[in-house]
């Protein structure tokens, strides 16, 4: 079963993206970030078409998430929003239990906060929002089944992660606490999928479109795949379709991929 993590940046700008990859690669589970739209604009119709099973948590002009999974594979019980805090109305997170011949697999799709500008509520918010995260994945680690939280971290874990660390000593997206409270989730028994698979340099998934930083190779590695126990027994592959970025009017991210074998 071939999982894909994509931080879109606007599924409507992206749709033929979209539309290619999912033919293109027949991932099974799909999790997307940063829809901006609402749950009623999402392009439902042609993803469905494309034969894929929707369920999305938008939000108009900003973050937005969704799972697709392909048919006949159902989503079930489908969570919408990260628990621990009943005034967030930012709609960062969607999970469900997609069933399978072998094994139960839970699957998240999640989009954290920037944080940045450091030193205002929305570095704040992007620690309070992994500290929730963290009690929610061990609660569902707890759970011993297959699962997959996968989505746009925010977060470069390690300084193997960045082409040129120095210049991002001061953002948000590098700091101790933010890498500390990744590491937490590493700690509470979860996996890398990626690096349990390739440990070299240069494994980027994200290129900013300014300053040439995709011609010359100046990325990050923010789009995760963080795997339990059970899906770690399970993982065959993990990889980056880094040739996404080179598109007409690409996103800044690219997909990840990961391949489980459950029967």
């Amino acid at each position: 079963m071939r999982i894909t993590t994509w931080n879109v940046n606007s599924v409507k700008q992206r749709l033929g993206h979209l539309l290619a990859f999912l033919k293109e690669a027949s991932p099974d589970v799909v999790c997307l970030q940063e829809l901006k739209c609402v749950d009623e604009a999402f392009p439902r119709t042609e993803i469905e078409e494309a034969g894929y099973v929707v369920a999305t948590h938008g939000q108009k002009a900003f973050n937005g998430v969704a799972l697709l999974t392909r048919q006949p594979l159902p989503l079930r019980d489908v969570r919408r929003g990260l628990p621990g805090d009943p005034e967030d109305g930012q709609a960062r997170y969607i999970e469900a239990v997609i069933p399978t011949a072998t094994a139960t697999l839970r699957v998240a799709s999640i989009y954290l906060p920037n944080g940045n500008p450091i030193g205002t509520p929305k570095y704040d918010y992007k620690l309070a929002f992994l500290r929730r995260l963290l009690l929610h994945a061990r609660a569902l680690r707890e759970k011993e089944e297959v699962l997959v939280l996968a989505g746009d971290y925010n977060v470069i874990p390690e300084p193997i992660d960045v082409a040129n660390p120095e210049a991002w000593t001061g953002d948000a997206l590098f700091l101790p606490e933010s890498r500390a409270a990744f590491r937490m989730l590493l700690n509470e028994g979860f996996t890398d999928a990626l690096r349990a698979c390739d440990e070299r340099p240069g494994l980027y998934t994200f290129w900013d479109y300014q300053a040439g930083a995709w011609s010359r190779n100046l990325g990050i590695r923010i789009d995760h795949l963080l795997l339990s126990p059970q899906a770690l027994d399970r993982l065959v592959s993990a990889s980056v379709q880094k040739h996404l970025r080179g598109l007409d009017k690409p996103s800044d991210h690219v997909p990840v991929t990961v391949e489980l074998d459950l029967g």
